[in-house]
């Protein structure tokens, strides 16, 4: 029983990271429509700025979340008014060889400036674990789950609570009454790209902290990424959410009790599983995004 509750809390923590990733790729596609292949790299672009700021900067954890958040933040402004806005109205497949054009570029950038070894994030909390019932839990990845929580709840109420919100929702229900209404289309798709970018990100810095940062790393969590929201329903926010934690906790318990070196490969068998049931997903609604 003990080993047990051991591989749901490790599952319950890597699935609060697949969560808050999936969160940012969700975000984009299911309100601005954007099948977004450079998810992964946006990712691994946290954790390596993450790495740069702990440790070349000498910045606690804390600034340097807030850096990188501004950071990717502005960088995915600007990669929605310069490059997302020119093929906006061109259908899903230029979006698509636009994103996939992006990821191959930053990697190989980053591949450029930092190599291939891994890069440890200077965690925010001192080296200690907690026990939860006889589970072990350390308490980065203690803060790291809570963080993921925080910030999942915090992008709800933004999106559902406030007057941005508002707006983004109605410009990607109806984007010509939305400009009707007086609302700026083009910064409210910019405002949401960013969020997603940031989003996700912050994942990728937070998760640096736990484990380490790779270049490597933005193909699988792409795809892993595109693995969460088809099993929660595309552009479904609370699928996002159960998707990651289901994810998480397959991955862990297959990794325990079955076979640890074909872990990778359940989640795609899970997707199978879940489509043969639900075809759009657990939480989908087809006219629902967000």
């Amino acid at each position: 029983m003990q080993t047990l509750l051991q591989f749901v809390v490790n599952g319950v923590v890597v699935g609060a990271f697949y969560a808050l990733s999936a969160l940012g790729l969700t975000l984009i596609l299911g309100l601005m429509r954007v099948v977004n292949f450079a998810h992964g790299e946006f990712y691994m672009m946290g954790g390596v700025l993450g790495w740069w700021t702990t440790n070349r900067l000498g910045l606690d954890f804390f600034s340097g979340l807030v850096l990188v958040a501004a950071i990717m933040g502005a960088f995915g402004w600007l990669v929605d008014r310069l490059l997302i806005e020119r093929v906006r109205d061109q259908g899903e497949e230029a979006g698509i060889l636009l994103t996939i054009g992006l990821s191959i570029f930053l990697s190989n950038t980053a591949l450029l400036a930092v190599g291939t070894a891994p890069l440890k994030v200077e965690g925010p909390m001192a080296p200690g674990a907690v026990f939860i019932a006889g589970a072990v839990l350390t308490k980065a990845r203690l803060f790291a789950v809570v963080t993921c929580a925080v910030l999942m709840a915090g992008s709800w109420l933004l999106i559902h609570r406030t007057r941005l919100g508002a707006a983004m929702r109605a410009t990607f229900q109806d984007p010509m009454a939305a400009q009707l209404a007086g609302i700026r289309a083009s910064n409210i798709y910019a405002c949401t790209f960013a969020l997603g970018t940031v989003i996700t990100a912050t994942a990728g810095m937070l998760l640096g902290s736990i484990y380490s940062a790779q270049v490597s790393i933005g193909g699988l969590v792409s795809l892993k990424g595109f693995v969460v929201v088809i099993l929660g329903g595309m552009g479904s926010f609370a699928g996002a959410i159960v998707g990651g934690l289901l994810l998480g906790l397959t991955e862990a318990l297959w990794g325990g009790y079955v076979a640890s070196g074909w872990v990778d490969i359940i989640g795609f068998l899970l997707v199978i599983v879940i489509l043969v049931v639900r075809p759009y997903g657990l939480f989908s609604r087809r006219a629902e995004r967000a």
